[in-house]
């Protein structure tokens, strides 16, 4: 078992909270990282319906069999579950009674606002992160092969291709939890909005766009975005809004949160697709993102990031916030580092004075480097 960095930040707070919420996207290790972590908990699947049959004909009798320590893996499916818990963790006082895992967000966040407020730390468990990979010793030379090959637990540990591995992801979970969570009448307009969105990453999100490509309306393509962002395929990186004397742009941009899906979806199948592809600065800046937002989860931080753009086209990749203070980055895939590349930073500092904490360029290379003025880091150490 590769060790997941989450486990430390969980242990913190399992002694005191009584219930920890794991989420995360299908596939992303949730069970074997409970199961394997947390031996002395009972294990209890709630997508199987004769556990299902069993609560709803006797919940009374299925809490006292499983009694305390129990791991109830998607949760969601059976959200009167969550009362009873409500009043068996009020009752009794103990802290790390109940472990809940899920990978429909929305559902699983609704029921634990509805009835555990305020009695559950809420944790989110990703694809590998590249720390995770690289501890074990999995994690590849080079950008290019990582971004395509992805980061889905069951490619690293069965061995799978990521061709084999996608083509069974998107038909028996994406599109599944898509039409389990919205009407969806014709899956081939949905399967076009999921490409489509691919073709779309790091770009400003023009919602409007995408639904005349694929053929529906614009509120059904706000429908699909939300359930694949409440699914964790994909993100939306937000402007920062503060006005620099300048018009801040306020559309949000696009990501996926695994490069392996997004790399599928395009058709990218080797790093010599890459070569020439119009898409490699943006596949980059999302390998980037998507780590720096994993790295985060991970280690129960969870900053927030944003990105600035105004009026003139001026750009930082990526912002993010430490008191009243500004942390930028600039990404480029080049693996050659270039004065010009410091451009987009050095512009933003000229508005935000001393605000600015750190500039930092993260680019296709292998060395850190340290510059009287920025912080450079490597493809494979973007974050902490």
């Amino acid at each position: 078992m590769i060790q997941r960095h989450i486990l430390s930040s969980l242990k913190k707070l399992i002694n005191k909270f009584p219930v920890i919420a794991v989420t995360g996207p299908r596939q992303s290790g949730k069970t074997t990282f409970l199961k394997e972590s947390f031996p002395d908990y009972k294990y209890v699947s709630l997508e199987d319906p004769r556990v299902k049959a069993f609560f709803k004909k006797d919940p009374t009798g299925f809490l006292a069999e499983y009694g305390d320590k129990v791991i109830f893996d998607e949760a969601q499916g059976l959200p009167e579950l969550f009362s009873y818990i409500q009043t068996i963790v009020d009752n009794s006082g103990k802290m790390g009674q109940f472990i809940l895992s899920g990978s429909q967000n929305f559902h699983l966040m609704q029921n634990i606002t509805q009835s555990l407020a305020g009695r559950v730390a809420i944790f989110k468990l990703f694809p590998f992160d590249f720390l995770e990979l690289e501890k074990a010793g999995l994690l590849s030379e080079n950008y290019e092969e990582a971004l395509i090959k992805g980061f889905y637990p069951a490619i690293y540990n069965r061995n799978l291709s990521s061709t084999d591995f996608y083509n069974n992801y998107l038909q028996t979970y994406v599109e599944r939890d898509i039409t389990t969570l919205v009407n969806v009448r014709d899956l081939s307009k949905f399967r076009a909005f999921i490409r489509l969105c691919a073709a779309r990453v790091g770009q400003l999100l023009n919602l409007n766009d995408i639904a005349n490509g694929c053929g529906i309306s614009q509120p059904t393509a706000k429908s699909w975005l939300s359930i694949l962002e409440t699914s964790y395929i994909v993100f939306q990186l937000t402007p920062y809004f503060q006005n620099f004397n300048k018009r801040i742009v306020k559309s949000p941009k696009i990501y996926f949160f695994d490069t392996g899906l997004l790399c599928h979806l395009l058709g990218i199948k080797k790093a010599q697709d890459l070569l020439l592809n119009p898409y490699k600065g943006s596949l980059f800046e999302n390998l980037t993102i998507a780590q720096l937002y994993k790295e985060s989860a991970h280690n129960a931080i969870n900053n927030e990031y944003y990105f600035w753009r105004d009026s003139n086209g001026h750009e930082v990749d990526l912002l993010s916030i430490e008191g009243l203070k500004y942390h930028i980055f600039e990404i480029k895939s080049s693996k050659t580092i270039l004065s010009e590349q410091f451009k987009g930073l050095d512009h933003f500092e000229e508005f935000a004075k001393d605000y600015v904490l750190s500039k930092t360029l993260i680019y296709g290379g292998k060395d850190n480097q340290k510059r009287t003025n920025y912080i450079i880091k490597p493809w494979n150490k973007p974050g902490l």
